[in-house]
């Protein structure tokens, strides 16, 4: 018995070691870079204001890079004659910017600590204070990522929620990043913010069933106003508003347009075609508060996933670039 007492002890010491030197924590470049958080939160304060539109794709960014092989940033690798990258497939080609935002809080950061914060982090930072920057919530965000040394596009393809996504698909898709139906009716209302290409949601306008119908669970009105902006079914130039009238105001208005049958892309549409989805947002739009603190708990809580930290990964010395 002895014997196994001491065993046990010996177990969950190992594990609290465990925990404490390889998990996320607040302030974890306090002693290596204490600079690095005001750095960072100061050139978002400073730009973000003359470019707010640039916020929806800073989040999208932070979104889509923990989607695939968790919060890495191995969306920001570039592609090689070897290998098409996360940032050249079809989810993020043409929905993504800010990169160049990326790489020049990097190298400020590094000017200031040379190898010690990560890209990942980077992401995670700038997309929080970027919302809360534009009127939006803040959130906590703790650090200790690393960055990932794989990107491959065709993962982001298969990982990424499709914008024709079913419900269904959607919580499916959540699910194996350990989010839940709240995380996703939540996380979706960051479409209250940014633009969207004609070319992710024209088959809603032009050839839903396959046969030159709409989507019938679209409001008539809407597509008609859609119509008149994505005038062919092949646009792949223009853009529409996520959330018409209010796209650059971190508020209510995305869920208003859900429940007037106004969700811009079919994986919108598809937060109402479950009744206790349906009853969760018309809660949200009772108080928006509750909209505020529950996107952050559940942004906190997408920014852990699967990240790597301890000595798996690198820190990258250029966000695009692995290490050599």
């Amino acid at each position: 018995m002895k014997g196994l007492l001491i065993m046990i002890i010996t177990v969950l010491q190992c594990s609290c070691m465990f925990s404490s030197s390889e998990e996320l924590r607040l302030n974890f470049y306090a002693r290596s870079c204490p600079a690095a958080e005001k750095i960072i939160s100061g050139f978002v304060q400073k730009h973000i204001p003359n470019a707010p539109s640039l916020a929806a794709p800073l989040l999208r960014m932070h979104f889509h890079d923990c989607f695939v092989r968790g919060c890495d940033a191995s969306v920001l690798i570039n592609s090689t004659s070897t290998n098409k990258a996360e940032k050249d497939a079809n989810p993020n080609k043409n929905s993504l910017r800010g990169y160049d935002f990326i790489d020049r809080v990097k190298v400020m950061v590094e000017a200031e600590c040379p190898g010690v914060v990560s890209c990942a982090d980077i992401i995670a930072l700038v997309a929080r204070d970027a919302i809360q920057v534009i009127g939006g919530p803040t959130w906590r965000v703790p650090t200790g990522r690393r960055d990932g040394l794989v990107s491959i596009g065709s993962e982001a393809s298969a990982d990424i929620p499709a914008p024709s996504s079913n419900f269904s698909t959607l919580l499916t898709s959540f699910a194996k990043k350990g989010l839940n139906t709240t995380d996703l009716l939540l996380l979706s209302g960051a479409h209250t913010i940014g633009i969207s290409h004609c070319s992710s949601f024209s088959r809603r306008l032009y050839n839903f069933s396959g046969i030159g119908d709409t989507d019938p669970s679209m409001d008539a009105s809407y597509i008609k106003a859609l119509k008149n902006k994505c005038k062919f079914a092949n646009d792949t130039k223009t853009f529409v508003e996520m959330d018409p009238g209010s796209f650059r105001s971190f508020d209510l208005g995305y869920y208003r347009n859900v429940l007037k049958r106004r969700g811009l892309l079919q994986s919108d549409a598809a937060l109402i075609t479950e009744q206790g989805s349906r009853a969760f947002i018309s809660e949200l739009l009772q108080d928006g508060e509750k909209f505020f603190g529950g996107f952050a708990l559940s942004m906190e809580k997408m920014g852990r996933t699967e990240v790597k930290t301890g000595s798996a990964g690198e820190i990258r010395k250029n966000c695009a670039v692995i290490n050599t």
